[in-house]
């Protein structure tokens, strides 16, 4: 299993967690982060979402994040799933695991990474609600803006 992906088919949360802690050196934490598709957004029921990927950029962005991560809390290794497509309520949309030696470097690196995602991955939400439906959010900030970077940093260890 790789460790980033961009797929359609359903996030595997176990099987990340099982190919980054295979061989295990002893490390102290393994800290996940799960984003689902919810009810209620913005005041409006929604019915479904979908999303869209440039999958070729996306990967690579998130290869990115993952070498942001490890490089700014050594020892800890990461990996980050997006789906795309239609997902209806309750389905997964992302899937981040960190596996670290200690707690606080697992938790940081997995809100860390799901920052990032929002900053610079090139994917994008279509929400389907009662009434009508709405493109949102979706990448913005240049990859390479330290500004966001840090922005997302700070984040992350607040």
């Amino acid at each position: 299993m790789p460790r980033v992906s961009v797929t359609a088919a359903p996030l595997e949360l176990d099987t990340l967690i099982r190919e980054l802690t295979t061989g295990a050196r002893g490390d102290g934490a393994v800290a996940t982060f799960t984003g689902l598709v919810r009810a209620q957004n913005q005041g409006r029921q929604v019915q479904f979402l979908e999303y869209e990927a440039y999958d070729a950029l996306a990967v690579r962005a998130l290869e990115r994040i993952v070498t942001e991560a490890e490089a700014q809390w050594p020892g800890t290794r990461l990996g980050l799933h997006h789906r795309t497509g239609r997902l209806d309520i309750g389905d997964a949309s992302i899937i981040i695991v960190a596996v670290s030696p200690h707690r606080p470097a697992g938790f940081a690196a997995c809100r860390y990474a799901i920052e990032r995602v929002k900053q610079i991955v090139p994917i994008w939400k279509r929400e389907y609600f009662d009434g009508g439906d709405v493109w949102l959010e979706g990448a913005t900030a240049d990859p390479d803006d330290e500004s966001a970077r840090q922005a997302a940093y700070k984040t992350a260890c607040a």
